[in-house]
């Protein structure tokens, strides 16, 4: 196949729907090979189905071991890795479980130095890592003290894995609400509502989708002079 990242091998860890899904798609009508993970099975095994990747894996990301074994098991060397893996997560501090608060640190943190870690041997000189934020957690509010501070620590983070991973890049790509079956779900019956609010008032007049971050996620790879980035693809979300 011809294209950006022909010849190159995309890892997409969270890559059985959403985000992961179409940026591996996407990569893959670029040129490239993908290797696709996801903790659910029967959606991870309708992915590969449609995308034809060169493996799978079925596992929970935030399993450290079970994430340095991946890694180990992989056969060859890698280009690109998309972490898409994990979820928002909101709690007021009245109805806060510090022990559920600790495990969402521990896990974030964790994927992402392990993701570091546990890729160093396998990833090609100007490959990237990829891992998504947000925009929406730079605003304080009730139930927002975790996803602030996560969102605070992330590009901290990625600026310092770019330089203790040099020449391997690391980058952060920050959506704000974007249009997927996780959204769908966390908000039910009010998912039209927040799409028609969205519509009102962002600057851009549209709802961002997963295609919208994975154009992005696929120029970060092709373009090798970024890293230690943060990128925003929220649509002006969080101007407003």
């Amino acid at each position: 196949m011809d294209g950006d990242l022909a010849g190159q091998t995309v890892v997409v860890i969270g890559g059985s729907a959403g985000i992961g899904y179409e940026t591996a798609r996407q990569a893959r009508s670029e040129g490239a090979q993908v290797v696709l993970t996801g903790r659910n099975p029967d959606r991870l095994k309708q992915a590969a189905a449609e995308l034809q990747p060169v493996s799978t894996a079925a596992f929970d990301a935030a399993d450290t071991d079970r994430l340095r074994q991946f890694f180990e098991d992989l056969p060859g060397p890698i280009d690109h890795v998309l972490v898409t893996a994990g979820g928002p997560f909101y709690m007021p501090l009245a109805e806060m479980d510090l022990d559920a608060i600790r495990r969402a640190f521990d896990e974030r943190f964790a994927t992402t130095l392990g993701v570091a870690l546990y890729s160093r041997a396998k990833i090609r000189a100007r490959g990237t890592l990829l891992f998504i934020s947000g925009t929406g957690g730079r605003h304080p509010g009730i139930g927002r003290t975790y996803i602030t501070t996560m969102t605070a620590a992330m590009p901290a983070m990625i600026a310092n894995l770019a330089l203790e991973l040099a020449p391997v890049r690391a980058n952060l790509i920050a959506p704000g609400f974007v249009d997927t079956p996780l959204s769908a779900a966390l908000l039910g019956d009010q998912l039209e509502a927040r799409r028609e609010e969205l519509r009102s008032t962002l600057p851009i007049r549209r709802v961002v989708g997963p295609a919208d971050v994975a154009r992005l996620a696929v120029h970060v790879m092709v373009n090798e002079v970024l890293t230690g980035g943060t990128y925003d693809v929220d649509g002006g979300q969080w101007l407003i």
